[in-house]
């Protein structure tokens, strides 16, 4: 895309973009939304504004790109359907001249995503009897709607089976429990504040998934110490409970949430954090081990990838003054469809006909290559960030955030032994 907008990009964009549920959040209370195929946004907190504006070159690689802010409407239609709705901030599109924005349309052309199941009815000639009909079934489909999303919001782990018909990333958007429960959250909160206020400001980031066809996404909660400086005495009180009861306090990390897709059985399967504070640290590992393990084989090509970029993010924070990364998060993302494994030494015309089973690890026969894949590695969630340079903070931290950087070296030693003990 060109450096500016033009006439119709900035009309396009000026109609409001429709927000929609980032269906592959699996931890945090934040509400994420997904803004175009490479675009999230999330409420504004100053704090976290501060620091993606400010936060040191080495460490960007390691965070998501900031694209800027925009503001978000709380909208409701005449049938009662919620939605958000993303404009230009005061007009200006000077903070959006380099962001994609192909990807959009206005809200006008779009159906709602809705605390109910949304109708679109622009045929004039539909009976007012069939409409009747059609909203009575309707009303009943969303009441069972609303049961099982109660009953996914209680499930702690969960696998989903995922229909063989049609591409498998195009069904995630039906299934992730944790997403749909913050987008839920997130629509109450501000249809309750709708008459005192309907402006909001969201901040734009990059979508750390859109490169991968089925993201795996595994979020830890990094730290021996949760609450920020500015927690409230029974904040501090139910963070440092957390952690003790956790392997937070332990090996300063614990996992807040999971997605895998499991080739070998065709399920997703989610970890939610709740289930995550209950691991012991053999229990860490084994969710890790899973993790990294689609069902069929252990997906072994990953771990240098992930212990290199580990091992430099370490580093990186190591020489970071000041820093304190207060319930900061860690992605690792890697892409769960299957891979195409290749023999070793094999004639190209032997490879056409390769089958599954063949590139099974207990076909035995043969060694077989896997193809390259990507892993990423990014900080996450800054709200409760903290350094010296922030100018209002009346406490000044000195050094390191030692809670963090042993929580990096925990998980590394863990990864290491996985990856280890996998290859006996």
């Amino acid at each position: 895309m060109s450096p500016a907008f033009g006439a119709m990009e900035v009309d396009h964009y000026s109609k409001g973009v429709l927000l929609e549920p980032f269906v592959h959040q699996v931890g945090g209370h934040s509400c994420v939304l997904r803004f175009n195929d490479k675009t999230i946004c999330k409420p504004l907190i100053q704090r976290e504004h501060q620091f993606y504006e400010t936060l040191p070159t080495e460490m960007r690689k390691f965070t998501p790109q900031y694209e800027g802010v925009v503001s978000v409407s709380f909208e409701e239609d005449e049938d009662g359907n919620l939605c958000l709705i993303a404009y230009p901030l005061n007009g200006d599109h000077n903070n959006l001249e380099n962001l994609d924005n192909s990807d959009c349309e206005p809200k006008s052309k779009l159906l709602r995503w809705t605390n109910k199941k949304t109708m679109l009815l622009e045929n004039e000639k539909i009976s007012k009897e069939w409409v009747r009909q059609h909203r009575k079934e309707e009303k009943m489909k969303s009441h069972k709607l609303e049961e099982e999303f109660e009953w996914l919001k209680k499930s702690e782990v969960l696998y989903y089976t995922v229909e063989k018909k049609g591409n498998v990333s195009s069904q995630f958007k039906h299934h992730n429990p944790w997403s749909m429960k913050c987008h839920q959250q997130q629509l109450q909160r501000m249809k309750e504040n709708a008459k005192h206020r309907n402006q909001y400001k969201f901040i734009l980031l990059e979508n750390l998934t859109s490169r991968y066809e089925v993201p795996c996404v595994l979020d830890l909660k990094m730290g021996t110490r949760q609450h920020g400086d500015d927690a409230s005495e029974e904040k501090k009180a139910n963070q440092i409970r957390k952690c003790q009861q956790s392997t937070s306090a332990v090996i300063g990390v614990r996992v807040c949430g999971m997605q895998v897709y499991q080739a070998g059985t065709g399920q997703l399967m989610f970890m939610n954090k709740y289930h995550g504070r209950k691991l012991s640290v053999q229990g860490f590992k084994e969710a890790l081990y899973q993790f990294f393990h689609n069902g069929k084989y252990l997906r072994r090509e990953l771990f240098e990838s992930v212990i290199k970029k580990l091992t430099e993010l370490k580093s990186v924070l190591e020489k970071q003054e000041s820093y304190r990364f207060y319930s900061s998060s860690l992605l690792i993302i890697y892409d769960g469809k299957e891979r195409q494994e290749v023999a070793v030494d094999s004639d190209p015309e032997d490879l056409e006909d390769l089958s599954e089973e063949s590139s099974d690890e207990s076909a035995g026969a043969y060694a077989y290559k896997p193809t390259a894949s990507t892993v990423d590695v990014r900080m996450i969630d800054f709200a409760h960030t903290t350094c010296k340079y922030y100018g209002e903070d009346s406490v000044v931290h000195e050094g390191q955030d030692t809670g963090y950087v042993f929580g990096l070296q925990n998980l590394i030693d863990i990864i290491k032994e996985i990856r280890d003990e996998s290859s006996e």
